[in-house]
């Protein structure tokens, strides 16, 4: 499938300041745009370079033969290209003057600015990635920890592409006997048929089950664990943010409400994404811009995957630390009893009795940190280490796709069970291939792909 005539172009390179800059076409006009703008210095022709041979030359402007910058030019012929089109890049001097000149010409020329993603959008319509694959290039450039990066990775290698392929040829195989029957009414369906065919969708269903289940694990390293550290004002969570993150990312004084905002920031625990938030101490206060910090605290405990509770085990709790305890209710959440360096003079009977579990911590020394960053990852992932090396779903559309292949699957297998007509069963087994082929893009509408798509950063 091809997109037109038209060719694209963007700046592939991050805005700003850097040492090299690139700008990037593709399309059948790609290497003539490039003729027009582009002379190696020995003078030959982007048209007669080898492919995928890069040369030093100069960009000039056609209107007026100035130099626009000296650069660095890839040629590419279709299809061995990402996007299966020709494609030309321009390394020229990084900043945004320099870059922008040149990205400017190559429109003048004949390209047109590329909408978000639209690189990686080309290349799974022309056939070069299935849309799982293209999905994980965004996964591979958002990724903030090596463990994502490698579950992109694999993704992006087709691991989840193969597994789908070897679902998809399984109930193909299973459509095309059950048709068979249809095709020639006269023959009854025999009862060891129909219990095999029962068997095989059984199994094929618990495997799409036990794919879409690492969804609730996995998906923690594609969009990170939410943590949300509160407690009352002056009880030491920004010290705690700031031992856990080891740099002063938060204002810490002796002075009660010091933190009027939410502060956030990432922490690497096991190959985990963690977005932490520091929060504003909760307390009645008739301070207008304090009560609104206090009001986005409750609301970061709302919507935090799980919460650290912070108590000062230096003095007795308050009824600010009651108060907690009660929103806290039903949340994922550890009580964290800090100044262990002191003499205690907390309680922890009504810590307890709540069920919250508890540590005792110290930022001044360390005690309790690690201790800390274990709880919080195995909070939502204390198995992961004995799942993580098989195919794993971290994309809610994935796993959206694969419950409703579960769902049409099961009411295939009723369906037969029953001893209702073929063709009602036949119809939920295409609903069910049509599902998983959401997934990969076999199946797939405008709408799905825009949404996809323009989450990419402009020039991939």
């Amino acid at each position: 499938m091809n997109l037109g005539d038209d060719t694209i172009a963007a700046i592939s390179t991050p805005i700003g300041p850097g040492g090299i800059g690139i700008v990037r076409m593709s399309g059948p006009a790609a290497t003539t745009i490039a003729d027009s703008m582009f002379r190696a210095r020995n003078g030959t022709l982007a048209s007669a370079l080898p492919s995928h041979r890069m040369v030093y030359g100069r960009i000039t402007d056609p209107a007026d033969g100035k130099t626009v910058d000296e650069a660095l030019v890839t040629f590419m012929r279709a299809p061995n290209t990402y996007t299966r089109e020709d494609v030309v890049e321009i390394s020229c001097h990084g900043g945004m003057l320099a870059v922008r000149n040149v990205l400017e010409l190559v429109i003048r020329q004949g390209a047109r600015l590329a909408e978000p993603g639209e690189f990686t959008k080309r290349a799974f319509l022309n056939g070069r990635l299935n849309l799982d694959q293209a999905e994980a290039v965004l996964d591979i450039i958002n990724a903030k920890t090596e463990e994502g990066l490698r579950i992109a990775a694999e993704q992006l290698r087709g691991d989840l592409t193969k597994k789908l392929s070897e679902i998809r040829a399984r109930l193909i195989e299973i459509s095309a006997l059950v048709e068979a029957y249809i095709d020639f009414p006269e023959e009854e369906i025999e009862h060891a048929s129909k219990e095999d065919i029962l068997d095989r969708l059984t199994a094929t269903i618990a495997q799409i089950k036990k794919l879409a289940e690492t969804f609730h694990d996995a998906r923690f390293f594609r969009e990170g664990l939410s943590v949300a550290i509160v407690g009352r004002p002056n009880v030491g969570k920004s010290s705690l943010l700031n031992v856990l993150l080891q740099k002063d990312r938060a204002i810490v004084t002796a002075l009660p409400g010091t933190t009027r905002d939410l502060i956030e920031d990432y922490l690497n625990i096991n190959g985990l994404p963690v977005r932490i938030t520091d929060t504003a101490g909760i307390r009645n206060s008739h301070e207008l811009i304090e009560q609104e910090g206090i009001r986005r605290s409750l609301q970061a405990i709302e919507d935090a995957d799980f919460v650290v509770a912070l108590f000062d085990g230096s003095e007795p709790l308050g009824h600010e630390d009651h108060d907690l305890m009660t929103i806290l209710s039903g949340k994922r959440a550890v009580a964290v009893i800090s100044k262990a360096d002191l003499p205690q003079k907390i309680s922890l009977d009504p810590i307890t009795a709540g069920g919250l579990p508890h540590l005792h911590l110290s930022v001044v020394s360390g005690q309790g940190v690690e201790e800390l960053k274990r709880h919080i990852f195995a909070s939502h992932l204390g198995g992961w280490e004995g799942e993580r090396h098989g195919v794993v779903v971290t994309n809610m559309r994935h796993k959206s796709a694969l419950d409703r292949a579960a769902v049409s699957l099961e009411h295939a297998v009723a369906l037969l069970s029953r001893g209702e007509p073929l063709e009602l069963m036949v119809i939920e087994m295409r609903s069910a291939l049509d599902r998983i082929g959401e997934i990969t893009g076999a199946v797939t509408s405008d709408d799905i792909l825009n949404v996809i798509f323009s989450s990419f950063c402009i020039g991939k």
